[in-house]
């Protein structure tokens, strides 16, 4: 189950995470949006809300989706580390997987030699 889909996660967390994961500071976010930190702060503890245009905004320009932001389903934040992690394994896997072949294709000439 996603962390970030209802009803785990409210918008406000949704929004705290897509600022974050877009390496942006609440009063640099706030300063692009054009709002005071404060509205922005109240946003992310869910005090209130932000306009449909705003959420808009939002998502843009910490690249996640509307939809991600309002359901949590579909694009959200990039998670470089776990991305890094995911393909370390992947990595580990093919390697285990090519010795794996290799064992077989030499159990299979014994066999077929004896």
């Amino acid at each position: 189950m996603d962390s970030y889909a209802e009803p785990v996660a409210t918008l406000g967390d949704r929004l705290t995470a897509a600022r974050e994961g877009a390496g942006l500071e609440i009063a640099q976010m706030a300063g692009q949006l054009g709002l005071p930190p404060e509205t922005l702060e109240g946003w992310e503890v869910d005090q209130d809300e932000p306009t449909a245009t705003l959420l808009g905004r939002i998502a843009t320009l910490s690249g996640v989706s509307v939809l991600w932001l309002l359901t949590g389903q579909g694009a959200g934040p990039q998670d470089t580390t776990a991305g890094a992690l995911m393909r370390e394994e992947l990595g580990a896997l093919r390697q285990l997987l090519a010795e794996a072949c290799a064992r077989v294709e030499r159990l299979e000439e014994a066999l077929g030699h004896g």
